[in-house]
């Protein structure tokens, strides 16, 4: 039997290191990546670390207000509750300009109306929002707007969970039982991702070939 570790369903095409000609055309798909401005500056790179951050802050306290409200003893609560990224993001593969695909991860007394309804309020009253639109009616509900000139797309899951930890893994299939549909597709993006991550061996490696197939 081999011992190969198995990443995926048949083994590697090559185990061998790459060549002293591998390297240098590495660098060189490199270069070309740059000029297509594959890459973004690390100024772009801090104020999308900062908006997610942001947000995130203004997720965990509109979850907060609602806890305080609809739970027993609420104010003792911490029921938690978190702003995810997915897609090209996640990944690490996203180019200067992207847009950032994003997804509320709440527990079971918070729900889609009320994302679509107090939530989108406080977007509405923070003056970093621009052109904010909801999609309530849509296959995956959406709310897409402009934070701080940052494009993002904002998808909405209630789990079945009186709290949302900080450290949850969305690739538990558990996680998924009582969900209804909405909120199964919502987190598709975020596990396909996570599932992507946990099988390349080298994660270098990966963002540079997926860069090269998108671009």
């Amino acid at each position: 039997m081999s011992s190969t570790k198995m990443l995926g369903v048949s083994q590697p095409i090559s185990l061998a290191t790459p060549s002293q000609k591998d390297i240098q055309l590495n660098k060189s798909l490199n270069e070309y990546l740059k000029e297509f401005k594959c890459f973004e500056s690390k100024e772009e790179t801090c104020q999308r670390v900062n908006t997610l951050s942001k947000l995130n802050l203004l997720v965990k306290k509109w979850i907060k207000n609602l806890t305080d409200v609809r739970i027993p003893n609420g104010r003792q609560v911490d029921a938690g509750g978190k702003l995810m990224a997915f897609g090209s993001y996640r990944l690490g593969v996203h180019s200067s300009g992207a847009d950032i695909d994003t997804v509320v991860v709440a527990p079971r007394h918070v729900t889609r109306m009320d994302f679509f309804t107090s939530f989108k309020q406080l977007l509405m009253m923070d003056p970093n929002v621009k052109e904010l639109q909801a999609v309530e009616n849509a296959f995956v509900p959406i709310i897409t707007m402009t934070y701080s000139g940052i494009e993002l797309d904002m998808l909405f899951a209630r789990l079945d969970q009186s709290t949302i930890p900080e450290n949850i893994d969305l690739s538990d299939d558990s996680l998924l039982v009582n969900l209804d549909e909405a909120s199964i597709r919502s987190l598709n993006g975020i596990r396909v991702a996570e599932q992507l991550l946990k099988l390349v061996p080298n994660r270098d490696t990966f963002c540079q070939s997926l860069r090269a197939i998108k671009l």
